[in-house]
């Protein structure tokens, strides 16, 4: 009889399930691609659903669940906390406690009231940072590794390093809360008017178009970093610890403004703080990943945790580390600690064998639902839709080439949904990469989103160090690399304009995903990983000559990426999309007759503005 193992993050951000049959991934899926709850972090019954439905089996037939942290430890933590701050905190501290006291410190009894039964064995809670730690070494295509941990805290931990060596982690030092590069980052998230654990992103786009001239001053006052990238904050710039904001008054006087209002005008001061603040983070992980190869004496990198998703810090490391190779967990926040709870019960606690996979043993991390032709089918002709249907791979791939060539900007819905934040290639908006107006009108008319958000491109993999400084034996298949555009793509530009001027001008050959400082965070993709994605941008290649197309996630401002053919069609009906492509089915906009109806503001008032 096989052994399954169900992985579960929940409660606190971006919730998740993950099954293990017999130590391979069955399937991976967030919460919110089902409720359609941005980052929901209730517990993830449909996810949790649609994993037993892909195994065939039911809650009682799983052997373990392990749950990606340590509830009671971080309890005690919260406690702790509160006690060294008292009397001040008493709102955050009342806030807390009930919730805590509710679910979260019976988790064993809230597991099984939702799963409706208990495991065969027994429930598993690794540390936080264990969690990551096995969701980063465990499917990467490494015999043994470094492993770079940092988020904004687990229980106590915030950066971790350790070290995977055949089907065995362990973590070896640490750094704890409060101390955490992931919570300065947010704080200046905060303080730039983000939404902390979503607009960290943001912020990270927002940094080229501004100077680091406040770098100084957070390195004078804000941290006391080490060689060896260790670090301390003062802790009177903030007010995470005992308060519902993330930063203090003293900080607001340090850089001479209140917090931004969300949504409010953004000023060049803010695109300044926000080139600072990365500069100081990609320091500190660069230090942290040169002292784990001096610790472990591995030439391979394994990242996780929220950090690992600043995916400029990661280029850093790729290029400046003593590092070969480095790989890192396409779910890498709260998510694939659903993933890594799993395959730490699976290798280090039952103590089984680990096969490495050449590329990864993620499968291109598209591990969630999928949808048969016949259905879509079913669903489109129930809907009066008129569409295409291509009978071979070489006619679909033909057919949107032509009309990607014709800038039109396609919907592209095929295949296993992916698990982690970003679309891969199987819930993707793509256009092309060579259209100098993509960017705005993606940003504009599609996403309604801010204009200097930058899009990623994609690349075939045999022609990506040819367009991006990236070395031919390097690759990026989760989009989680950011690299220069190689300086005979470029073109000449006015070095004078400030600010979101930058955006008006054209930088390279590919002007819509070349950011303003001349970076892309790139995608590699090859015909193993996602072989349909693969055949469209050989035929676009073969039509244009250029193998780089523009991909982002096929979604609205605040929307989680879409999941199900009816999800892509109202996205579609919702925005100004040109072509959707679902499974072999292309549906152009312009051939419609009666197009069932939306109403464009209620759907984009329905998703929150993050």
């Amino acid at each position: 009889m096989p052994t399954y193992v169900l992985g579960i993050s929940a409660f606190y951000h971006d919730s998740a399930a993950a099954l293990l049959r017999d130590g391979e991934i069955v399937a991976a899926a967030q919460e919110e691609r089902f409720t359609r709850k941005k980052h929901d972090a209730a517990f993830p019954a449909r996810a949790v659903e649609f994993c037993l439905q892909t195994a065939g089996i039911a809650a009682k037939d799983l052997d373990f669940v392990a749950f990606y942290d340590k509830p009671i430890l971080k309890f005690y933590r919260l406690i702790e906390t509160y006690l060294a701050f008292a009397p001040i905190g008493l709102r955050s501290f009342a806030k807390a406690v009930p919730v805590w006291v509710g679910d979260k410190l019976h988790m064993r009894r809230g597991l099984t009231k939702s799963l409706g039964c208990k495991p065969k064995n027994r429930y598993v809670f690794p540390e936080h940072h264990e969690s990551h730690a096995a969701s980063a070494f465990y499917p990467s295509p490494f015999e043994d590794a470094a492993i770079l941990t940092m988020d904004g805290v687990g229980e106590w931990a915030t950066t971790s390093v350790g070290v995977g060596e055949g089907n065995k982690v362990r973590l070896l030092q640490e750094i704890r809360f409060p101390h955490s590069i992931g919570l300065l980052y947010s704080a200046f998230t905060y303080y730039c008017g983000f939404k902390v654990n979503s607009g960290e992103y943001k912020l990270m786009g927002l940094a080229p178009y501004g100077e680091p001239r406040f770098e100084k001053q957070i390195r004078e006052h804000l941290i006391d970093l080490r060689e060896d990238g260790s670090y301390r904050l003062d802790l009177s710039y903030f007010n995470y610890c005992q308060g519902l904001t993330m930063t203090s008054a003293k900080f607001h006087a340090l850089f001479g403004a209140p917090p931004r209002q969300s949504e409010s005008q953004l000023e060049q001061f803010h695109m300044d703080l926000a080139a600072s603040i990365q500069k100081v983070t990609e320091d500190v992980m660069l230090r942290t990943a040169r002292f784990a190869h001096k610790l472990t004496g591995k030439k391979n990198l394994c990242l996780a945790g929220g950090v690992a998703l600043n995916c400029v810090g990661n280029g850093v490391i790729l290029r400046e580390s003593p590092f070969e190779r480095i790989w890192i967990q396409p779910a890498a926040g709260d998510a694939g600690g659903a993933l890594g709870a799993a395959q730490f019960v699976w290798h280090n606690l039952l103590d089984k064998p680990r096969k490495v996979m050449p590329n990864d043993s993620q499968r291109g991390s598209l591990l969630g639902p999928r949808y048969e032709s016949k259905d879509v089918k079913s669903f489109l002709d129930g809907e009066n839709i008129i569409y295409e249907e291509c009978t071979t791979e070489p006619q679909l791939a033909d057919r949107v080439a032509e009309l990607i060539e014709q800038e039109n900007v396609i919907g592209w819905f095929q295949g296993p949904m992916e698990f982690g934040p970003r679309a891969l290639g199987s819930r993707s908006i793509i256009g092309d990469a060579r259209s100098p107006k993509m960017q705005s009108v993606m940003n504009l008319k599609i996403k309604f989103r801010e204009s200097f958000r930058p899009f990623a491109p994609i690349v075939l993999r045999e022609h990506a160090s040819e367009y991006f400084d990236i070395a031919p034996q390097h690759d990026s298949p989760y989009m989680l690399i950011v690299a220069p555009v190689r300086d005979e793509k470029r073109k000449s530009v006015d070095a004078s304009a400030k600010g979101l001027d930058k955006l008006k001008q054209l930088r390279s050959v590919i002007p819509a995903v070349t950011h303003v400082d001349y970076s892309a965070r790139l995608q590699t993709v090859d015909g193993e990983r996602n072989p349909r994605l693969a055949n469209l941008m050989r035929s676009f290649k073969a039509r244009t000559g250029s193998p780089v197309l523009i991909n982002t996630s096929f979604n609205v401002r605040g929307e989680p990426i879409v999941c199900t053919p009816q999800d892509a069609l109202r996205c579609f009906l919702g925005t100004e999309m040109d072509v959707l492509v679902v499974e072999n089915f292309v549906i152009r906009r312009a051939a419609q007759k009666n197009l069932p109806t939306i109403d464009r503001e209620k759907y984009l008032s329905t998703f929150s503005l993050d």
